[in-house]
């Protein structure tokens, strides 16, 4: 048995489409909606929520493999009751941030997390991927009021990926041998900085996405409203403040992984041109 995490989301939604393609053997979705989760003919739609690990119970018993997303819940407390439910490979889903900015605060959670894991008696595959394709989505409004949108370091170009190119990686690591105890860093197949990015998305709806480049500090303002002070500063830094070497490059794992090439942003773009509509 197979449990997804957060498999509703972005990455969760493509990897339980995955997995039942590929006819894995009974999967269970994870929701804090059942009533709302709409999922492939087979899954077995389960409601829990990461926040609170006892009411993952019914997700986890008889599980051999979870997919978990770190940062969603109090993760001590969700390995335990994996644990405890007789769970024996986790798939996690951390950060590059791992390796290129272990000196940030999310970097330094995300570690921890890891070393829970590996310390659990469980065994892993932990995947950290870049940024997400997705992020643009915060760009949303702005694009389908027809505002320009506001970014710091607009011509700072990143290995940006497709969510679900994570998701194949994740599927590789619940299905295939060879892939416990094994840590892949993950990226797109180019850097495309944000310019390009609503470039890419102003293709995709078939008009004008102006840009228009802001300052550290404005940035800054803008974000810690929602994400605080310390992450907004965080993000600051991996999406142009304080770039480096390590997260900067385009590795080929996705493709050695999944004999797949990976996705570029365009391809992400076309797919979800109706958010930006």
């Amino acid at each position: 048995m197979i449990v997804v995490t957060g498999a509703t989301g972005n990455i969760g939604s493509a990897l339980v489409k995955e997995l039942r393609a590929l006819d894995a053997g009974p999967l269970r979705g994870l929701t804090r909606d059942t009533a709302r989760a709409v999922f492939p003919a087979g899954v077995e739609a389960v409601e829990g929520d990461l926040g609170r690990p006892a009411s993952l119970k019914p997700a986890l018993e008889g599980a051999r493999s979870p997919f978990l997303v770190s940062g969603m819940g109090p993760d001590a407390e969700i390995l335990e009751a994996a644990r405890r439910a007789g769970v024996e490979h986790v798939v996690l889903i951390s950060s590059v941030t791992v390796q290129s900015h272990p000196h940030l605060g999310p970097a330094g959670e995300n570690l921890a997390v890891e070393r829970l894991l590996k310390d659990s008696g469980m065994t892993w595959t932990i995947l950290r991927p870049t940024q997400f394709a997705s992020n643009a989505l915060w760009w949303a409004d702005a694009i389908r009021k027809r505002h320009s949108v506001r970014v710091p370091y607009a011509d700072v170009g990143l290995p940006t990926i497709h969510p679900a190119d994570i998701a194949s990686v994740a599927r590789a690591a619940l299905t295939q041998a060879g892939h416990r105890g094994v840590t892949y860093a993950l990226t797109g197949p180019e850097r495309i900085t944000p310019r390009q990015q609503l470039e890419a998305i102003a293709q995709a709806v078939g008009r004008e996405v102006p840009c228009t480049e802001i300052s550290r500090e404005e940035a800054r303002r803008d974000m810690a409203a929602f994400l605080g002070v310390e992450a907004a500063e965080a993000v600051l830094d991996i999406t142009g403040g304080d770039v480096n070497e390590e997260l900067l490059t385009v590795r080929d794992t996705v493709t050695q992984i999944t004999h797949a090439p990976a996705r570029r942003f365009r391809q992400w773009a076309l797919e979800n041109a109706d958010s930006f509509r």
